[in-house]
């Protein structure tokens, strides 16, 4: 039985796809996006080592909470590092008729046909949408998560956007209509959210001894950040 890395579980999430979930947030992550406020999730080592008929026995105690629109969101992190375990996972939750939701940032490496036919929702953070400005701000490949994109898009899964809006860098109105444009081009996308940057994570840089790349950055203003989501759905409907 596949074992997987977890590193944190929350179990009555509210924000992580329809109705209540339990969250499973997994270790390792290959990005190092300047805003990433969970450092601690990086390395694959860490976290608790579980396998799937222990994370199974947990799902089915909480599975009354679930209602018609709840379930299990795989979230991180980046699970797709971890692909043979989180499809393992999805499978069995499909026995047991538990709604499977992977909340990813596409960075991901090998094949994702098996793991997709058991994913009822994914959840995409897109972090930007041009190539050159993905690596500024991740230091990934933009072919990544765009190799995944289409697999979902093949797959014709119903896709939420998350993308995070930061001072300065994505929060143009010219930013904004190009990341529009990008949206517009992918069939499945049910809902699209921009999230205000937050410097919650920047306590634990320090704990951890790494310097903060957007140290001198303030948060980002919430009703700037719903006005331009606003202008998003907008001209997206």
């Amino acid at each position: 039985m596949q074992k997987g890395r977890i590193h944190s579980i929350e179990s009555m999430g509210l924000v992580d796809g329809p109705g209540i979930r339990t969250v499973l947030f997994f270790q390792g992550c290959k990005l190092r996006c300047k805003y990433c406020h969970n450092p601690d999730t990086w390395e694959m080592q860490g976290g608790k080592e579980m396998d799937v008929s222990e994370i199974m026995k947990m799902l089915k105690r909480f599975q009354p909470y679930y209602g018609n629109t709840g379930g299990i969101t795989c979230s991180g992190g980046e699970p797709l590092l971890q692909l043979e375990f989180l499809t393992e996972l999805f499978k069995a939750c499909k026995k047991e008729n538990i709604s499977t939701c992977l909340d990813t940032a596409g960075y991901g490496y090998g094949d994702y046909e098996e793991l997709l036919n058991y994913t009822d929702l994914v959840i995409l953070d897109v972090k930007h949408y041009l190539s050159e400005h993905y690596n500024g701000l991740t230091a990934g490949d933009f072919s990544v998560p765009t190799k995944f994109l289409e697999a979902v898009k093949k797959k014709g899964i119903p896709l939420w956007i998350r993308h995070v809006v930061v001072p300065n860098l994505t929060d143009s109105k010219e930013h904004i209509k190009g990341l529009r444009e990008y949206i517009k081009a992918i069939p499945n996308v049910e809902k699209v959210e921009l999230l205000p940057y937050h410097t919650l994570g920047v306590e634990k840089y320090k704990v951890m001894g790494i310097q903060y790349p957007f140290n001198d950055l303030l948060p980002m203003s919430k009703e700037k950040t719903i006005q331009l989501q606003n202008m998003l759905l907008d001209s997206i409907s």
